[in-house]
């Protein structure tokens, strides 16, 4: 690890000091070494602790700057997805991507945001939070209002949560691709949006019964990335298989994506956001503290990243004698959301190694899904149910504070709430609207059955897959 250099304004402070030290020598100027010495300390001091406000500046910025990085993991779920399904169904997925990511932000204001963070208002204890949109308007803040400020405003703390329940939503629409009709699609993310990421994102982030029992979960593993996978699970196996994929005797036929350069930038996009994803939840950089533990997390995502790609690279070379592309970015992936859920207490060895169990995993329960005819395109379910699972138990290895049995709990709570619900909530969709089109249109494609724009209208019907 590299060891900052010694600030500016630092070394300075000690010139000052240095030179109080000389001009200590001559009696005449005793006291006026004595007053810088003093100057020096105090203004030593200040830059250790903050002000209230600067505090209360730097820790919303921190969320901005966060909330804008995970915006931009929209863009790489889009690309992602893009690059792995056929061409004939890539503007239905770049459809979806941005009428999920604008359906979460309104229901997620309109009803989920007061769910997930009650405050006092909660309707059952620790279980359920109150329904309405109060305090949701920015916070004004003056210097009058100083003694009054504790974190940051209101506002900012929305748009950093409401990315995160975007980004649980955006896992679903992968996994389902390519056979799925676009509204009940958006219905589903209403609910999901709303209701089922808000209040299980309660139990934890919102001081509901998991916080009290002691579960830990810094960014997300499972309050964001599981339930997005648990989602998915329940979708895959109540809407089936794109016709093709599987055989009569079990054999699997490959469905090759559009573009591996699609493919391939989406997972950079989405490593970039998490940085923000990550380094952002810690909440605060008032502090030299908060700032050096937000560097901390943010080069251990970079490590888990890089473990899962290394492991699925290496791992996939020895059982297959070929190295296969998909699986290194889902190996990244991976990665990723393993370390997600304690990014701050492991070395950048341990969060590597870390990294690298969520990159074979993605490997080895990628074949095991096609064993169970549970057809999911892009890999979302190792990716982020999977390796969401491995990195909430992984905590209890570097952080002391942590159970394996609360762990464990949490994850079979959240697990049964959020499949369960997604479950009934897609067995309703199925009865009232219908969730695959028809076979002519999952032939055609759904570019031009239902969203009538083509991702590449020259190469022509005759070339499209």
């Amino acid at each position: 690890m590299r060891i900052p250099t010694v600030p500016t304004a630092a070394r300075s402070l000690l010139g000052v000091a240095a030179l109080a030290a000389v001009l200590a020598i001559e009696p005449a100027l005793a006291q006026e070494a004595a007053e810088a010495a003093e100057e020096a300390a105090e203004a030593s001091d200040v830059l250790v602790e903050p002000s209230t406000q600067v505090k209360f500046i730097l820790n919303s910025l921190l969320m901005l700057l966060g909330g804008i990085l995970v915006f931009w993991m929209a863009a790489g779920f889009a690309m992602l997805e893009a690059g792995l399904v056929r061409t004939k169904n890539v503007s239905m997925q770049l459809l979806k991507n941005i009428a999920l990511y604008s359906t979460a932000c309104f229901m997620y204001y309109l009803i989920g945001y007061s769910i997930m963070y009650p405050g006092d208002a909660w309707m059952i204890s620790g279980i359920l939070g109150a329904f309405g949109t109060a305090g949701l308007e920015a916070v004004a803040v003056t210097a009058d209002a100083a003694d009054d400020i504790t974190y940051a405003t209101t506002s900012s703390d929305f748009f950093f949560q409401v990315m995160f329940c975007a980004t649980a939503a955006s896992i679903v629409s992968g996994t389902v691709a390519e056979r799925l009709k676009l509204w009940p699609f958006l219905v589903f993310v209403v609910v999901l949006t709303a209701l089922i990421y808000p209040i299980q994102a309660s139990w934890k982030w919102g001081g509901g019964f998991l916080d009290e029992m002691g579960f830990l979960d810094f960014a997300g593993s499972t309050v964001v990335h599981s339930v997005g996978g648990w989602a998915a699970l329940a979708g895959a196996i109540l809407i089936g298989a794109r016709k093709g994929k599987y055989n009569s005797d079990g054999s699997v036929n490959p469905l090759p994506g559009s573009s591996m350069p699609l493919a391939f930038l989406g997972t950079f996009i989405l490593w970039m956001g998490w940085y923000g994803f990550n380094g952002a939840s810690q909440l605060a950089m008032g502090t030299i503290g908060d700032i050096a533990d937000v560097g901390r997390v943010m080069a251990n995502t970079n490590a888990g990243a890089v473990g899962g790609a290394l492991a699925a690279l290496i791992l996939t070379q020895f059982l297959y004698k070929k190295v296969d592309l998909t699986f290194v970015l889902n190996g990244a992936l991976a990665g990723l959301v393993s370390i997600t859920a304690e990014p701050l207490t492991p070395s950048l060895g341990a969060a590597t190694l870390i990294g690298a169990v969520g990159g074979v995993i993605v490997v080895l329960t990628v074949p095991l899904l096609d064993k169970f005819r549970i057809d999911d395109v892009v890999g979302a379910i190792p990716v982020h149910l999977f390796a969401g699972i491995w990195g909430t138990i992984a905590v209890v290895f570097t952080n002391g504070d942590a159970s394996i049995g609360t762990q464990l709990i949490a994850i079979v709570v959240v697990g049964v709430f959020v499949f369960v619900t997604s479950f009934v909530l897609w067995a309703i969709l199925k009865a009232v609207m219908g969730l695959r089109p028809t076979e002519e249109d999952e032939v055609l494609g759904l570019d031009k059955a239902e969203v009538g724009v083509e991702a590449y209208p020259e190469f022509g019907a005759g070339t499209i897959r």
